[in-house]
């Protein structure tokens, strides 16, 4: 019956128009969306966000909402914005108090059970870039809000006051960058951004195309693979990525005390030269530069994160929260939500604003990817038909969360290093048992 129900939804986005549970509910494909049509149209969006930094009256968000609305006089556009995102989402997605949101981590067979499709995926990947992170069975259900081919953010101008004259491309060439930076420097080397919790999930971003080169590390490799996080001994794969945090804190190139850091704090701090380097994705480049109470814009730049597979660095690049709309909206807060998200997608540049590798194909890169040439981007694959929902099934079942808010099993890392209570290696191996142990229970196949 499920596979009857995806042909006739497949047929209906040939068509270019999505039919739902009447035939008063048919919505046209996001591809088949014109802006500058329907601009009578009346309805209120609730839309549910995380990027709080662009709130307030003369914030961008609200100046977006502005000029949409000289097209639209009539859609009511009202930001939530949520700082604890990733788990408040998930507690709210099957209510009816949002229109637009987020997609949060839901599994992959769930999607249409909250969020209208959008499109086949087939169309809607020859239009925009990664949107196939939040589809199932050819069907898209979410659009990209920006882009991004992570690395960390940095301070030119304290690098060069260290001494640093080319950038680490190595976990060794980092740590001795780091060490240089507090010899002759008084920044911090390297800012955890340990309290905040969130902030340290950026680490698992790293462990797959970046730290091997492969676009199917982490959605198919790894699902199969016996102890991903054993030492490969090149300075590569996951080891190597979670390494370069424990070295950092055992070695004193964090803060002084990592239990008090400030995210809101650390943004003017690494813009006026306080910090040297925070690990973040390419988003947080504008927030760094534009920090209020920063006065040293030109001196934030963004580099690829420190590891070479074999003669080559690659970026993990890949889309930020997917847009998704709420299945259980009116028909018209749905067709006013493709609007918008058309408008936002196409006209309103907010991804090129934010430092984000285009949603388009072929749109213009940023600025600030200007020490990526060279570096090869690296798009996650999605999963292999059948096992779309296995990796959040083994992220469950061994409380690893990669790439899930996983931020708990980070902090552990600062803290064992810290309190030098547990080996690196130690803490790797209890992940590679829990891991296995999960792969067990789950009945999954394991490559030797």
């Amino acid at each position: 019956m499920k596979k009857v129900l995806s042909l006739i939804l497949a047929l209906s986005m040939m068509l270019g128009v999505v039919s739902f549970a009447s035939a008063e509910e048919a919505l046209p494909t996001f591809d088949k969306i014109v802006l500058g049509e329907n601009t009578d149209l009346t309805a209120k969006i609730h839309f549910a966000y995380h990027r709080t930094d662009l709130g307030g009256e003369d914030g961008k968000l609200a100046g977006y909402v502005k000029k949409f609305n000289e097209t639209y006089p009539n859609i009511e556009i009202e930001y939530e914005l949520i700082t604890d995102y990733a788990e408040n989402a998930l507690l709210r997605v099957g209510n009816t108090d949002w229109t637009i949101m987020g997609i949060p981590a839901v599994d992959q067979d769930e999607l249409s059970k909250y969020f209208i499709p959008l499109g086949d995926l087939e169309t809607m990947s020859g239009l925009y870039n990664f949107v196939s992170a939040k589809a199932y069975d050819g069907v898209c259900y979410g659009i990209p809000s920006t882009g991004g081919a992570n690395g960390l953010v940095y301070n030119k101008r304290i690098f060069a006051e260290a001494g640093i004259t080319e950038l680490p491309k190595t976990p060794d060439e980092f740590i001795a960058a780091l060490k240089a930076v507090k010899e002759k420097t008084d920044a911090i080397p390297l800012y955890t951004n340990y309290a905040a919790g969130w902030t340290m999930g950026a680490w698992d971003d790293y462990i797959s195309g970046c730290a091997t080169g492969s676009a199917t590390f982490q959605n198919q490799d790894m699902l199969h693979m016996k102890d991903p996080f054993s030492n490969r001994g090149d300075g590569t794969g996951p080891y190597a990525v979670y390494k370069i945090l424990y070295d950092a804190v055992k070695e004193g190139l964090i803060e002084e005390d990592y239990t008090t850091t400030d995210w809101e704090g650390c943004k003017p701090m690494m813009n006026n030269g306080q910090i040297a380097t925070l690990v973040l994705g390419s988003w947080a480049y504008t927030q760094m530069r534009d920090a209020i109470g920063g006065n040293h814009p030109e001196d934030v730049g963004y580099m690829a994160f420190p590891i070479t597979v074999n003669g080559k660095q690659y970026a993990p690049a890949g889309g930020d929260y997917n847009f998704g709309i709420n299945v259980k909206a009116s028909h018209d807060e749905k067709l006013a939500s493709l609007y918008y998200l058309k408008w936002l997608t196409h006209e309103s540049g907010f991804a090129y604003s934010e430092g984000g590798v285009p949603i388009n194909k072929g749109g213009e890169m940023p600025d600030l990817y200007a020490a990526f040439d060279g570096i090869e981007m690296v798009e996650q694959a999605p999963a292999v038909a059948g096992e779309e929902t296995l990796l959040n099934e083994l992220n469950s079942e061994s409380e690893l969360n990669i790439n899930n808010g996983g931020n708990i099993k980070v902090q552990q890392i600062v803290e064992h290093a810290f309190n030098g209570d547990m080996e690196f290696d130690e803490i790797m191996a209890s992940w590679n048992e829990a891991w296995s142990d999960a792969q067990e229970t789950l009945g999954v196949e394991v490559n030797k």
